[in-house]
């Protein structure tokens, strides 16, 4: 193996001041020392290597800003197999410099293969010097400006979920003889799923689940406008199903692209009387598991939201006795694993909520989470639960 370095540390301060540092591959000694001496003319430090395996080491141990590497290794080949294998074994290592390959049978089918493969673009040999240069240089400024660009938007992606986080309640309140918990596990950095919990009064409590259509950061700036539209009617006072949702889709439909909607379960549960009204537009039923054994669906009683100019549905109602538990949850839990063919399905959610039912509810919907996180380890939309249980 040859391994080429600048001769003199001064040599290599004053080369990397402006220059680049580009990895050299070719199996030929005197290509790689034309190659040094040319990108030294140009102010480019090279580091050079006469194998497949040294470039793949080389390029693993130090950050590069390109890769110049030729197709053909073995003597008296010209299919750049090697080189072809090599450019596949660089992006399954996440190298991220750009990568420029070379061969003296250059020919367009190899340089397609190769491109495909992920290199940057294609030189052949002979060389004109003042092209290879240019392309050097070319190839390591849109890496750079890539590489800027997916630290940039990486940032905004994490202010974004940071801001979401606080969007979910952040505290809640105590409530004598109710217990009620909720988790959202996004699928993405931030999710177009949303629950919420409202203080409406003594006694009382009003809360929400929904799904947005769509995923990632248009979903989640849905999700945002659903949250403020219903915490808007929280702050007015306003808690009876059948006055929140018509004036709550009215304001997500004038802002909503048409292609846009929402599923979602909205309840006002009482704690004077144990009643809990309800409209549920368009969502997975709601589980309500009595303490008798009994299993109950909250069945859709309305449209969707923001899909119609008008919202069509009624208020309903439940009475709750002690021991009674309502699990709510959206379609990223039972239809994980769908990609598989078989969803984790309702069933099993009943199953557990049956199993888990003896545990406080925080807990008994971290359980659930965790089965459905176990079943499906990559989620492929977002998963959220909220319950609650009456002591």
């Amino acid at each position: 193996m040859i391994v080429m370095e600048p001769e003199t540390a001064m040599q290599k301060r004053s080369a990397t001041r402006e220059g680049l540092q580009i990895l050299v591959g070719d199996d030929q000694a005197d290509v790689l020392e034309a190659l040094r001496l040319l990108l030294k003319g140009a102010g480019h430090q090279a580091t050079l290597v006469d194998s497949p395996q040294a470039l793949l080491k080389a390029a693993k141990a130090q950050r590069f800003d390109a890769i110049l590497m030729d197709l053909n290794y073995a003597r008296d080949t010209t299919s750049g197999e090697e080189g072809l294998d090599l450019l596949n074994r660089l992006q399954e290592s996440r190298i991220t410099a750009p990568v420029v390959v070379m061969t003296a049978w250059g020919s367009v089918d190899l340089a397609v293969a190769a491109m495909q493969r992920g290199a940057s673009d294609f030189v052949q040999k002979p060389w004109d010097n003042a092209r290879l240069l240019a392309t050097m240089e070319k190839q390591s400024s849109q890496a750079k400006e890539r590489q800027q660009a997916e630290r940039q938007a990486r940032s905004e992606i994490e202010i974004a979920r940071n801001v979401q986080q606080k969007l979910f309640p952040q505290a809640t309140k105590e409530m004598r003889g109710l217990e009620y918990a909720g988790l959202c596990v996004p699928a993405r950095d931030v999710s177009g799923d949303y629950y919420d919990f409202f203080d409406s009064g003594p006694d009382s409590l009003s809360f929400v689940l929904a799904d947005v259509s769509g995923k990632g950061i248009a979903a989640a700036l849905l999700m945002a406008n659903l949250q403020a539209a219903f915490r808007s009617q929280c702050e007015l006072g306003r808690t009876e199903p059948s006055a929140v949702i018509p004036t709550v889709h009215k304001q997500f439909y004038a802002s909503t692209p048409p292609e846009h909607y929402a599923t979602l379960f909205y309840g006002s549960y009482s704690g004077r009387d144990r009643t809990l009204r309800y409209v549920n537009c368009g969502h997975l039923a709601p589980v309500l598991l009595r303490a008798s054994g009994v299993v109950d669906r909250l069945e859709p009683t309305g449209t969707v939201l923001g899909l119609f100019g008008v919202w069509e549905g009624e208020e309903r109602s439940v009475r709750l006795e002690p021991g009674d538990a309502l699990l709510m949850f959206s379609d990223g839990v039972t239809e994980a694993g769908y990609e598989s063919g078989a969803d984790f399905g309702d069933g099993r959610v009943i199953e557990l909520s049956i199993a888990f039912s003896t545990l406080p509810i925080r807990e008994c919907i971290e359980r659930i989470s965790d089965a459905v996180q176990k079943y499906s380890p990559i989620p492929s939309d977002d998963r959220t639960l909220v319950a609650l249980r009456l002591r």
